[in-house]
């Protein structure tokens, strides 16, 4: 294929050529043969294998760490602890609470404790096994409306709300004062894992001015770089990251995972190092899609018109912050729908369990706030004797409607067009006035 059709030069590019046009994808053809080069498939001369040892519980403070019987195995080149971390022992998109190796205590059952290198990947995880730690075991708060309550066990010392974000749009108690029918119910979403058919790996390659190459599987090179140099407490001038081809990712390799870890057994034993996360460590360490509780209250009309929504939204972000604080918010700002409504109240909450943290996985909070909203209007609909299409029709955001933010919108609003259009196509509402 002509290298002008893979990579057209974007100047020349308009966009009558692109829309409505199919383009190959510019790295499909070294995936489909199989040339492609993942961070699993590097290797290199002399490279070491890591392992991570992970914390036996949710919450405990860690009373001793004893390397010793590890560090005598024959094979072992090194076993690193929080001690052993030069720079900044904290990493996080937007928080830093995270640290790269734990310190004072464990707030999930993910936490590294300490990590390996071997002269092979049987070897490293092994010697994990050599590893003593002594744990002082803390109450575990596993729910986050539990973590809320005023006695509840601390996972940071900050407190467990992370975040709360608020949004008011005129006054609900006039809404409800004016609205024929109240409805109020709670829903919850659960967990979600990526699962990418890649799972998180690296290789790590030391340089000659005490620096270091990192090779990962990642969304995320500018970030990952600037959190290895703090973690090493050296210049960014001297890490560089290169994003490998990567294989799944909808957000989960936004965040940290490998990176410090080979970056600092990499400096330390002058050699490469390469970690593969399995498919349990997958499952145990990255972050997920935020569980949520959402409480909707909503008023309405006889003619299906809604006049007011209260709602209120509990984000389990698990153990660190991550992408919490940016999905607390988006959640709180999507939490009415696409509904025109005049009276609003929102409380959005970013909450810290001792679960396994939750970050960025795609739409960062809306899918669960639409399932929400968008079953409870179904709710009010059959309350009112409404169609489910007709209610959405009467309230749908259109040009010149003020969202539950307070912008005015312009004239481009296609959503009851889309709605229109879905109903026509489905079949389901044939025969019926919509």
């Amino acid at each position: 294929m002509r290298a002008d059709v893979m990579r057209p030069d974007v100047a020349d590019v308009k966009s009558t050529d692109v829309v409505g046009n199919s383009f190959a994808r510019v790295d499909a053809l070294a995936k489909v043969q199989g040339k492609a080069l993942y961070a699993g498939d590097l290797s290199l001369p002399r490279m070491l294998y890591a392992a991570v040892l992970r914390s036996a519980h949710p919450h405990a403070r860690i009373a001793r760490i004893d390397t010793s019987r590890a560090a005598g195995l024959p094979g072992l080149t090194a076993v690193l602890t929080a001690r052993d971390v030069p720079g900044r022992n904290r990493f996080g998109l937007i928080v830093k609470d995270q640290p790269v190796l734990a310190d004072d205590k464990v707030r999930y059952r993910g936490d590294a404790v300490a990590v390996v290198a071997a002269e092979t990947r049987d070897l490293a995880r092994a010697a994990l096994g050599a590893i003593d730690v002594e744990y002082d075991v803390l109450p575990a708060v596993l729910d986050p409306l539990d973590a809320m309550q005023e006695n509840a066990e601390l996972v940071h010392q900050t407190g467990n709300v992370m975040m709360h974000r608020r949004i008011r749009k005129g006054d609900v108690r006039i809404g409800f004062a004016e609205a024929d029918i109240v409805h109020e119910a709670t829903y919850r979403t659960q967990l979600v894992a990526h699962c990418p058919l890649e799972p998180e790996a690296g290789l790590a390659i030391p340089t000659p001015d005490g620096g270091v190459e990192v090779w990962a599987s990642t969304q995320n090179p500018f970030y990952d770089r600037a959190e290895i140099a703090a973690c090493l407490g050296i210049p960014e001038g001297k890490v560089r990251v290169k994003q490998t081809v990567t294989g799944g990712g909808f957000g989960g390799k936004l965040d940290i995972s490998v990176q410090c870890h080979l970056a600092l057994l990499a400096v330390r034993t002058g050699r490469p190092v390469r970690l593969i996360y399995n498919v349990e460590d997958h499952i145990v360490v990255s972050p997920k899609r935020h569980p949520m509780v959402m409480t909707y209250n909503m008023g309405a009309k006889r003619d299906g018109r809604i006049v007011a929504a209260e709602i209120k939204i509990v984000a389990d972000t698990g153990a660190y912050a991550s992408y919490g604080p940016a999905v607390t918010v988006r959640a709180a700002i999507h939490s009415a729908g696409a509904y025109t409504i005049p009276h609003v109240l929102v409380d959005s909450y970013g909450v810290y369990t001792n679960n396994t943290p939750a970050g960025a996985m795609r739409g960062f909070g809306v899918p669960q706030v639409t399932f929400g909203c968008e079953s409870h209007v179904d709710t009010l609909a059959r309350k009112l004797g409404l169609h489910p299409v007709r209610i959405r029709q009467i309230n749908a955001l259109a040009p010149g409607a003020q969202t539950s933010t307070g912008q005015v919108l312009g004239e481009s609003v296609g959503l009851w067009q889309a709605i229109q259009a879905v109903a026509a196509a489905s079949g389901l509402w044939q025969g019926q006035e919509v």
